[in-house]
C-alpha cells in the first residue's frame, strides 16, 4: 500500500512538473518572427498586451487537420474576438516560412490571424509546456514531412496587466476557440 502511494505521489508530482501556466500568473513577455496574411514581421507580446487582452493559442503544427480547424475557427470570430477588445496569436515550432503559407491560407487562417514561430520551442517552454519530438514520417494535409517538436494545444487569455485570466487544454479545436472567447467577453464584465 506505501509503495502504491508513493507511486501515485510521484505520479502527480511529474505530471504538476509540465503543469501548463495557470489563471494569476504571469505570462512571459516574448517577442518572436511571426506572419499574417503571408507577410513576416516582428511580433511583441508586450505591444500587443499595451492594446488589449491577447489570446495566445498553442498548437502542434500548421496544416495538420486539427491545427488548421482551429486557426479557421479563430478567423471566423476573429469580429467577435475584436469587438471584445482582444487580439490573437497563434504559436507552433514551424518554420516561418511555413508559416507565411499558413496565415495566408484560406482554410486555415484566411490571411486574418497572425501565428509566430517558436522553432526551439522557447516560447513553448517559458509557458510550461511540454514539447514532444515528432516521430519520423509525420506529414501535414498537405504531404510536408513535420521535421519539428510538437507544442501542446493550450490556449492562454491574457490580460493588459500581464497576468493569465484562462488556460485552456484538453479540448477539440473548436471548444478551444470557442471557450477563448467566453474567457474574453468575461474580462469586459
Amino acid at each position: 500500500m506505501k509503495h502504491l502511494l508513493a507511486t501515485c505521489l510521484l505520479s502527480v508530482a511529474a505530471v504538476g512538473a509540465n503543469a501548463a501556466l495557470r489563471e494569476g500568473d504571469t505570462a512571459p513577455a516574448f517577442r518572436a518572427t511571426a506572419s499574417l496574411a503571408g507577410k513576416a514581421f516582428d511580433y511583441s507580446l508586450r505591444d500587443a498586451l499595451a492594446r488589449g487582452p491577447v489570446v495566445v493559442y498553442f498548437y502542434p503544427a500548421a496544416f495538420t487537420i486539427g491545427c488548421s480547424l482551429q486557426a479557421h475557427a479563430f478567423a471566423v470570430n476573429l469580429k467577435q474576438f475584436s469587438d471584445a477588445g482582444a487580439s490573437i496569436v497563434g504559436v507552433s515550432l514551424d518554420r516561418i516560412e511555413r508559416l507565411n503559407e499558413f496565415s495566408a491560407d484560406p482554410e486555415s487562417c484566411a490571411g486574418t490571424v497572425a501565428v509566430a514561430s517558436d522553432a526551439k520551442g522557447a516560447i513553448a517552454k517559458s509557458f510550461d509546456l511540454v514539447v514532444q519530438e515528432q516521430k519520423a514520417g509525420r506529414k501535414t494535409r498537405r504531404g510536408d514531412e513535420i521535421d519539428h517538436g510538437l507544442a501542446e494545444r493550450t490556449t492562454f487569455v491574457i490580460k493588459p496587466d500581464g497576468r493569465i485570466a484562462a488556460t485552456l487544454s484538453g479540448l477539440s479545436p473548436e471548444d478551444n476557440v470557442a471557450r477563448a472567447l467566453d474567457a474574453v467577453r468575461a474580462l469586459k464584465r
